[in-house]
């Protein structure tokens, strides 16, 4: 049977998609514009309105989205609009596009009337560099060209919000035209508002843009796999994996692939690799030292948890499966230490709640809180029958512990 995961339960590995190959830092943007393809503005169905009578029935026209840090100072955004307004009428003029200002920092364009790309970036980069000048702040700015692979022109404005997100990554002061990149980083904003069907489709039409695309290969595997086509999933981990055989984390992914297929053996061959070419990533540490723990090799497992601590001491399952090695070694000082630390991280963690109060009721020690532990455990997960013997045990020790201290208090009077 396999397991079924939530979004939040599964953990495949994702790199980041900005492109940057580690050239500068990057991060993703506090707010993605293209969230307005989802929820549109007033500002922005007006200026989609605007373009579809605008268009020219030419061959070739360009979109940009153009964004001042939403931070800067009052004066600087106050003087934003008139400042794009004065600029885009010297470059383009009302004859060549339109414009409209989505925000006070942020406006919109599509502009037509060039001889080809390369002018066309001519003519933005220089109103880029004539409002940064006069605002005396960086922009950033996502392009979208018509023609475009095989876009149509009605998702030029579109491409355009993608891009910019796309530029975001690099922070203040870039600009970036649309490409597989950015289907990347529209297809992960995707996952991570939970829409995974439209986010298969964005890097799907990323792939038809760049096919040999590892980041976008194994975001596709990712989002089949969350959603348990686990099938199609493996298939691209298989063919990331064909491109770059030491990807670790295409690597991984394929080991977590045979984990929930219950092919234990298959997958520690896999993470056994992906230790072996990155031994401090936290994901491949924790299910290589849960794999080892759940095939009783547990000298073997305690280095990779103790490294997957390392990497997040925040991770309550981490110590938990700690916690019931030392609890199977019978060191129950130790035990009660990382189940302690586990039920902090987790208090609604089942298994730690019932290891630790096991682990406390064996020390003889805290008996009340180990049998209320053991009690929510049981209440957690009704249909545990480890969970279940567990209370009867504590239950068992308590009730001997009580009846010492009565005979004690009996034989003293």
């Amino acid at each position: 049977m396999i397991q079924k995961f939530t979004s939040k339960e599964i953990h495949f590995l994702r790199t980041g998609s900005d492109g940057s190959d580690g050239a500068e830092p990057v991060c993703p943007p506090e707010t993605y514009l293209s969230d307005l393809l989802h929820s549109p503005s007033v500002q922005f169905t007006a200026f989609e309105e605007r373009l579809a009578q605008a268009l020219p029935p030419k061959d070739r026209f360009t979109a940009a989205v153009v964004r001042m840090d939403p931070c800067a100072p009052e004066k600087q955004r106050e003087q934003a609009g008139d400042i794009f307004e004065a600029c885009f009428n010297s470059v383009l003029d009302k004859k060549r596009g339109i414009w409209e200002s989505l925000d006070p920092t942020t406006f919109v364009l599509v502009f037509w009337d060039y001889d080809n790309e390369k002018d066309g970036i001519r003519l933005l980069t220089l109103l880029k560099k004539k409002i940064s000048d006069q605002l005396k702040a960086g922009l950033l700015m996502g392009v979208a060209l018509y023609p475009f692979h095989d876009y149509s022109r009605e998702k030029i404005l579109e491409n355009a919000l993608k891009a910019i997100d796309h530029a975001a990554f690099f922070g203040s002061d870039h600009m970036i035209s649309f490409d597989g990149i950015s289907l990347n980083i529209s297809g992960d904003r995707l996952y991570q508002l939970e829409k995974f069907d439209d986010a298969i489709q964005e890097y799907e039409k990323g792939l038809a843009i760049a096919p040999k695309d590892i980041n976008l290969i194994n975001s596709l595997g990712v989002a089949y796999g969350i959603t348990e086509q686990l099938d199609k999933a493996l298939e691209y981990f298989e063919q990331a994996s064909a491109i770059n055989p030491e990807e670790v984390m295409v690597i991984y992914n394929i080991g977590l692939i045979h984990r929930i297929n219950a092919k234990d053996d298959r997958a520690l061959l896999y993470l056994k690799k992906a230790h072996g070419i990155n031994p401090d990533i936290f994901e491949i540490e924790l299910l290589l030292g849960y794999l080892l723990f759940k095939d009783e090799r547990h000298d073997q497992a305690m280095p990779h948890l103790d490294t997957a601590i390392r990497l997040n001491p925040d991770s309550g399952t981490a110590f938990r499966i700690r916690g019931q090695i030392l609890l199977d070694k019978k060191d129950n000082a130790g035990a009660g230490t990382a189940f302690n630390m586990a039920v902090k991280l987790s208090p609604n963690d089942a298994a730690a709640l019932s290891g630790y109060a096991r682990a406390m009721a064996l020390q003889k020690k805290n008996l009340a809180i180990a049998l209320s532990f053991a009690r929510k455990s049981v209440s957690l997960d009704p249909e545990n029958r480890l969970f279940s013997a567990r209370l009867e045990e504590i239950q068992e020790i308590q009730d001997q512990a009580m009846a010492m201290n009565q005979g004690k208090t009996i034989k003293s009077a």
